[in-house]
């Protein structure tokens, strides 16, 4: 599709590295530009340099670079109102994500997940069921692994379940996943996206391109994916945790099944899901009825639900030091995504939170945390003091600060925990404030929490 045409990759983070290698694979010409010096990437781009890509780094104007060119493809990170995106569109040059492209050269069968919260955890949970169906499989997207870095091993009888951001569609237009799964709509992103409408609807473009023999698993429990299936054009199949849907995945006298109330069959008991929690519980459903729409057999979904320990940085047990338990949730970036972290705590917890501004109401989450076992909170980062105002105003005041010293606070946060309580770092935020993202956040917490000594007799 691109042999011997010039294209301009936008955005050097892991997916605009793959998907100039996929490109150079593909015979096409390719300049790779960042803001970044090369002396910035640490030898990551060599590979790129030695296959015949153009570097053109610590670039403040790629618009300038555009003419002559056939495509642009941008990084997620890259909004549509760059002015590169913008030039390209005015010059008739055809703009798209990474996401996109991945899709257009990939082989095999499609399933996406996408939502405010959980998609990582299902994502990763459906990627064990297929291959523990016997499925080669390739876990891509958002989840941390470019999908157009798994593109040239793939062949047709594989399985790409691609964890979606609602970045990502803002530059697709032929993606079509065979089986697509909205999780939930909640406030996040909009610092980027301006409103909600704007934010749902890009969410919703997961399943556009689906049609017929499609299915698009939504969940029946959340007012906003409910009413995503008026538009849907293909088969629709529900999830849910506390509701008897018309078909999907529900639970029925403690057990998970999935079909209609009238005809269903039995998975599992919910007791039995490995990942403790109801927005696990919820996780599992709708994996449950993705997998079922794959035509998954359900002792194979059984096996796996009981077996799946979860993913990095969400609601990770770290330690236990001196009766403290340390569990990361660097992961928690938003407001409802903390809540089901503190909802899911059963001992005193100090819970760590705040970091980079994404322009959230907090006060849900501050709310929330009156009714948990939430002992003291320690405050980090951009949004330390309109969270120190939210708890304030609603009647929380166990908060103390630690800027932006991410050790300070860990070190806080376990001086301030009684033995048979928890530290948990969830914040509710994202980390560019502080860090290259959650995982490297989530990371440098175990590294610390993994280096404290005991100080109690």
């Amino acid at each position: 599709m691109m042999k011997g045409k010039k294209v301009l990759v936008l955005g050097m983070a892991r997916s605009g590295i793959a998907v100039a290698k996929l490109l150079l694979l593909r015979g096409a010409e390719v300049c790779v530009c960042d803001t970044k010096a090369e002396t910035d990437f640490d030898g990551a781009l060599d590979d790129l340099k030695a296959a015949g890509a153009k570097l053109c780094l610590n670039e403040q104007h790629p618009e300038a670079l555009l003419e002559g060119m056939d495509a642009l493809i941008v990084s997620p990170g890259i909004p549509v109102d760059h002015a590169a995106v913008q030039r390209a569109k005015a010059l008739g040059i055809e703009v798209m994500g990474e996401v996109e492209y991945a899709y257009r050269e990939a082989k095999g069968l499609l399933v996406a997940i996408t939502g405010t919260n959980g998609k990582t955890t299902t994502t990763t949970l459906l990627g064990e069921i297929f291959k523990n169906a016997g499925r080669r499989t390739f876990v891509v997207g958002n989840i941390g692994t470019p999908y157009s870095g798994a593109v040239a091993q793939m062949k047709s009888g594989d399985v790409t379940v691609c964890e979606i951001s609602s970045f990502m569609m803002e530059t697709s237009s032929k993606f079509h996943p065979a089986i697509s799964a909205v999780l939930n709509i909640s406030e996040d992103h909009l610092n980027r996206h301006g409103t909600m409408e704007k934010y749902i609807a890009l969410k919703e473009r997961i399943f556009e391109n689906s049609v017929g023999d499609d299915w698009v698993i939504l969940n029946w429990d959340d007012p906003v994916t409910r009413d995503m299936a008026s538009r849907a054009r293909c088969r629709v199949a529900w999830f849910s945790s506390r509701n008897e849907v018309p078909f999907g995945a529900f639970v029925r006298d403690g057990m998970v099944v999935h079909g209609t109330p009238q005809d269903f069959k039995t998975v599992c008991e919910a007791g039995e899901i490995y990942i403790p929690g109801e927005h696990n519980l919820k996780n599992a459903l709708a994996a449950t009825a993705m997998a079922m729409a794959a035509g998954v057999p359900a002792p194979v979904i059984r096996h796996t639900l009981r077996t799946f320990k979860g993913v990095e940085h969400r609601i990770e047990f770290v330690r236990e030091l001196d009766g403290v338990r340390f569990i990361n949730d660097s992961k928690g970036t938003n407001v409802d995504s903390t809540i089901q972290a503190v909802r899911a705590m059963n001992r005193p917890t100090v819970l760590i939170l705040g970091g980079y501004d994404k322009h959230t109401d907090f006060t849900p989450l501050c709310k929330e945390i009156l009714r948990c076992p939430i002992a003291r909170i320690v405050l980090i980062g951009e949004t330390a003091k309109q969270l120190e105002q939210t708890l304030e105003k609603v009647g929380y005041h166990a908060w103390t600060h630690a800027g932006y010293e991410f050790k300070k606070a860990v070190e806080l946060a376990f001086e301030q925990a009684n033995p048979g309580g928890n530290v948990l770092l969830s914040p509710s935020c994202a980390s560019f404030d502080m860090f290259k993202d959650y995982e490297a956040r989530g990371r440098i917490f175990k590294d610390i929490v993994n280096a404290l000594e005991g100080r109690r007799a």
